[in-house]
């Protein structure tokens, strides 16, 4: 999946993190233990179980059920999260016959992680790996809080991911659409998990996730409405059809790098005035690396040579850019590409209530050719009632950017989880939202820890 996430994208890109073998932290019989072995996941080749002390990742890190490599750049540094929730959690793959993710040593695709806390609400949240990430990638960014609420969670790695994705599948645009179809099944599985563990299935199943995670959510949310109650959509990449999408906006920043695009050029592709203080870092960690292999993914004869059967083994190759993709032109390709994407595209007939974020100041993926045309999409299809959208007035791709520009970002994790309880609140005791606005920067206050939805903001 394509590089969202990671501050130290470079770090995120090259760890491959191999876990070692659990050691739970109690008996099979005590307490919250007590139920474990009853629990499978249906349709799992294989899984294990551990009893522990604390989900959180307060608990996890340094133990192998997480990764904080994986989430590196995707919270802010002073980012607060609960801990202190005890329960069981559940590692396992499904059945896949590529073999990108090496965590736990397994060397095998389509991994999943379930966390079933000992106090549950009767909820359960779902997400899927952001960028090119694996399964624990939103431990922190997700899981701490609504653990802490008290729903189940469970995160895919989308059954494939790093750099070199787009060699998983047959067809172009195949991985992606493994995407779509590994949500799908750990929802299901996830659910009837939930209910053997519990003794009854959860009350309210609810989808999200970050960039590759947002788009996700939507694409559940439109295709399989009956598996949830409703979503959180944090900067969705879009694929639209014959509409805008990074193979459209990225080639500009490709080519600018190059020096045969302007400044001018860039804010025609969609790129924000003001967002220029963040380019010299996404020329350096995202442009070249996401334009190539989305490309590679969708369009693999443009350039059979860059970028070949790998994106590289070293930094500097992966996320070097193709100097073909400079002048890629998107609109001039084979119909054979546009339907590769045309299999994957939204269409904004989403049938659950979601809710969206997305800063003003994202460099890779723009909201004027990504969330600002999604919610049209929505509108244009009768679904406006179902939706509401939130611009965060100086948020970006990611939150730990705003560690080198204090004075400049601000994280949007604080107001993503204000959206989720705004839309639990929503679904569940018919509490309407405010209505779509910018959400404004306030002059003082925690901006890392804090976010209100309906004060400080300006109506769209």
């Amino acid at each position: 999946m394509r590089p969202s996430p990671g501050v130290p994208l470079l770090a995120a890109v090259l760890a491959a993190v191999t876990l070692s073998a659990p050691t739970p932290a109690g008996a099979a019989g005590d307490g919250h233990c007590a139920r474990q072995e009853r629990v499978r996941v249906p349709g799992a080749a294989h899984q294990r179980s551990a009893c522990l002390a604390d989900l959180t990742t307060t608990g996890l890190a340094g133990t192998p059920y997480t990764d904080m490599a994986d989430q590196a750049g995707l919270t802010a540094a002073a980012t607060r999260s609960p801990s202190g929730v005890p329960g069981v959690q559940i590692d396992g793959y499904f059945p896949d016959s590529s073999r990108f993710n090496n965590t736990h040593g397994w060397a095998h695709d389509a991994q999943f992680v379930i966390r079933l806390p000992d106090r549950w609400n009767g909820g359960l949240v779902v997400t899927g790996a952001p960028g090119n990430r694996k399964q624990y990638a939103t431990d922190k960014a997700i899981s701490d809080r609504v653990l802490a609420q008290g729903y189940a969670y469970a995160a895919t790695d989308k059954g494939n991911n790093g750099v070199d994705f787009y060699r998983d599948g047959k067809r172009p645009g195949d991985a992606v659409a493994e995407w779509n179809a590994r949500t799908t099944q750990l929802t299901r599985a996830a659910r009837r998990a939930v209910a053997r563990r519990y003794g009854h299935a959860p009350r309210r199943t609810y989808v999200t996730g970050v960039s590759n995670g947002g788009y996700l959510t939507r694409w559940q949310l439109e295709n399989h409405p009956e598996l949830y109650d409703g979503g959180v959509d944090w900067e969705g990449t879009l694929w639209a059809g014959e509409g805008r999408h990074p193979l459209r906006s990225l080639p500009v920043a490709v080519a600018r790098m190059y020096g045969t695009a302007t400044d001018e050029d860039m804010y025609a592709a969609g790129f924000a005035r003001g967002s220029e203080f963040l380019w010299p870092y996404h020329e350096k960690a995202y442009w070249g690396v996401t334009q190539k292999i989305y490309r590679a993914e969708f369009d693999p004869a443009y350039d059979p040579g860059c970028p070949g059967p790998s994106a590289g083994s070293t930094a500097e190759q992966i996320l070097a850019p193709c100097p073909s993709d400079a002048a890629y032109d998107y609109a001039s390709r084979p119909a054979s590409v546009h339907r590769a994407v045309n299999r994957v595209a939204l269409t904004g007939r989403i049938g659950r209530p979601m809710i969206t974020l997305h800063g003003d100041l994202d460099a890779l993926l723009p909201k004027a050719v990504d969330s600002d045309v999604y919610a049209g999409l929505i509108e244009s299809n009768g679904r406006g009632r179902l939706h509401r959208y939130y611009t965060v007035q100086d948020g970006t791709h990611v939150d730990g950017l705003y560690d080198s520009h204090p004075d400049r970002l601000r994280p949007i994790l604080p107001c993503y989880r204000s959206a989720f309880d705004a839309l639990v609140a929503w679904v569940e005791r018919g509490v309407t939202p405010p209505a779509d606005r910018t959400i404004g920067r306030p002059a003082d206050g925690d901006v890392v820890d804090s976010c209100a939805l309906r004060d400080g903001g300006a109506t769209r």
